[in-house]
């Protein structure tokens, strides 16, 4: 869509993924299944919204204390740094 484009300005490119194809976007389908696994059917929500509230607190837990062992043991945020091309 325009508005999604707009939203990404002009230094990052869109790039698909084949769907359903892990082989190609294997850690995205990875993060959906741990996002339904320990956030949104972790517990049993009244509504959209009460789900919704919690979201920006495990995004943050998921990227500041929780350990990935793709990434020898690490938390995404320790990694952070090395985002500009640097990546090792």
């Amino acid at each position: 869509s325009y508005v999604f484009a707009a939203a990404l300005g002009e230094n990052v490119k869109h790039r698909r993924t084949r769907p359903y194809r892990p082989q190609t976007n294997g850690k995205v389908e990875r993060f959906n299944r741990t996002l339904m696994d320990e956030w949104a059917y972790a517990q049993i929500y009244l509504s959209d919204e009460d789900r919704s509230a919690t979201y920006a607190d495990w995004l943050h837990s998921y990227n500041h204390h929780r350990p990935h062992t793709g990434i020898g043991g690490f938390v995404p945020a320790d990694r952070v740094h090395n985002l500009p091309g640097n990546y090792s």
